[in-house]
């Protein structure tokens, strides 16, 4: 079967056995929203434990970059804020795409198994998923791969999630397992189990603990919470903005610049960069060279969904608490930190040993794969209003461009060989063109 006849046929399918969708009001302010870190919220500092920490560590070591403070601030093991908490959902700091409607995850699932049609079918097939948060994205694609069991049933399926948190991976685990999860000891995953769909699924902590092989890679919203340095020119030259303690007001932090050239702002700033402003955000290229490296060696696929820009953008700084804005030097290991990615640097990380397809916009991306078709069926079998009605609110905060539908982008790694058909391929597309289409990254033909 074709990947636009695959897509078809689950579109169609109703929503039996499954939630209709996850509705949190029109007004939830999602992580992406573009507020400058300059905007101050609160005018108090309250003294946190990660503010003793980092003030101890100024003291000690001088003031720190922006990336080691978002480092501190996120993972430290003891006090970091993804270590400890929940901050997914409206009780949470944030609301994202999988935890607003049922379709974004499943149409994510179609394009998964369209990738692994469009690849030859291979004998195994790993999905990575990197930052999973509460599950759900994962739990959605994996349902797709139930109902499209006919397809897959003769492939080694497994799940690798990728997850730092000790609170998120144990709310994955009711999510996702079926069975008791394991504890391990000696292998590279720290916890493993079977999902509720009888796959395996695995967590680990880093992504160079996954095993390599024919893996189809999924980050929605990792890459913009990894730490950034940020840099401003200035007329010696370009200097790195750096975390200190306010001398005028002890209990709080500021931002200086360096006072000369740092290791980062010689290594990383692009010789034709014409910004004055830039943030660059090394560990985010680490994992797109990682990626690459194993995509051109063993097939797959990388699918990166997330907010950001194409080169043009530069303080894009800021924090979330209790879905407000939240100045970033405030309280810190209370709130979120992210920034924007920026999908010129991801390109320029893959060094050309992978295709790259976008970053294009959400909406396009969601309407190429048929959202407007599974909303039809999902509204056919919907007899209440009120229940219709958060449905076409979810779509609406999934598609319109002021929301979510504009600020996400979609952006993809293949092998160079994906997209040059080969004669068997070709015939069984019956299409004229050299190049295979990609789901989602062009319209499909659903004949």
């Amino acid at each position: 079967m074709q990947p636009a006849l695959l897509g078809r046929s689950f579109l169609r399918l109703g929503s039996r056995n499954s939630r209709l969708l996850r509705h949190h009001g029109g007004s939830a302010t999602w992580r992406c929203r573009c507020f400058s870190s300059e905007n101050k919220v609160e005018e108090n500092s309250p003294v946190t434990p990660m503010l003793k920490h980092l003030m101890m560590k100024i003291k000690s070591t001088g003031p720190i970059t922006v990336a080691e403070y978002m480092r501190e601030v996120l993972t430290n093991p003891v006090k970091g804020y993804y270590m400890h908490h929940d901050m997914l959902g409206e009780k949470g700091d944030f609301v994202t795409s999988p935890e607003i409607s049922q379709m974004f995850g499943e149409l994510i699932g179609v394009w998964f198994v369209s990738e692994w049609m469009a690849s030859g079918k291979p004998k195994k097939f790993q999905l990575v998923e990197l930052g999973p948060g509460r599950g759900s994205l994962t739990h959605d694609i994996l349902r797709v791969f139930n109902q499209l069991d006919s397809f897959l049933s003769k492939c080694d399926i497994s799940i690798h999630l990728v997850e730092v948190s000790p609170k998120l991976s144990e709310i994955q685990a009711l999510t996702l397992a079926e069975e008791k999860v394991e504890l391990m000891d000696s292998s590279p995953a720290y916890m493993q189990g079977v999902a509720k769909t009888g796959l395996p699924i695995f967590w680990y902590q880093d992504l160079s603990d996954v095993p390599i092989g024919n893996n189809f890679y999924l980050a929605h919203e990792f890459l913009d919470a990894l730490p950034i340095h940020k840099f401003q020119k200035t007329e010696k030259g370009w200097r790195e903005l750096l975390v200190d303690i306010d001398p005028e007001a002890p209990d709080k932090l500021r931002f200086v610049l360096a006072p000369s050239a740092t290791a980062a702002s010689e290594a990383f700033i692009h010789e034709e960069e014409s910004r004055d402003h830039v943030e660059v955000c090394p560990d985010a290229g680490i994992v797109i060279q990682k990626l690459a490296q194993n995509i051109e060696k063993n097939g797959g696929a990388a699918l990166i969904v997330d907010y950001g820009h194409n080169g043009t953008k530069t303080d894009t700084f800021r924090g979330f608490c209790g879905h407000k804005l939240h100045d970033v030097l405030t309280a810190p290991g209370t709130a979120d930190l992210t920034a924007d990615v920026d999908f010129s640097y991801l390109q320029r990380m893959a060094q050309k040993r992978v295709a790259t397809l976008g970053p294009i916009r959400q909406q396009d991306f969601l309407k190429n794969m048929g959202i407007d078709i599974r909303l039809q069926v999902l509204l056919q079998n919907v007899k209440d209003t009120v229940t219709r009605r958060q449905l076409l609110q979810s779509y609406e905060m999934l598609m319109e461009l002021d929301k979510m539908g504009g600020r996400f982008n979609f952006f993809v790694l293949l092998p160079h060989d994906r997209l040059v058909a080969s004669d068997k391929l070709k015939t069984s597309y019956q299409s004229a063109s050299l190049s295979l289409p990609v789901a989602g990254f062009g319209e499909l033909l659903w004949k």
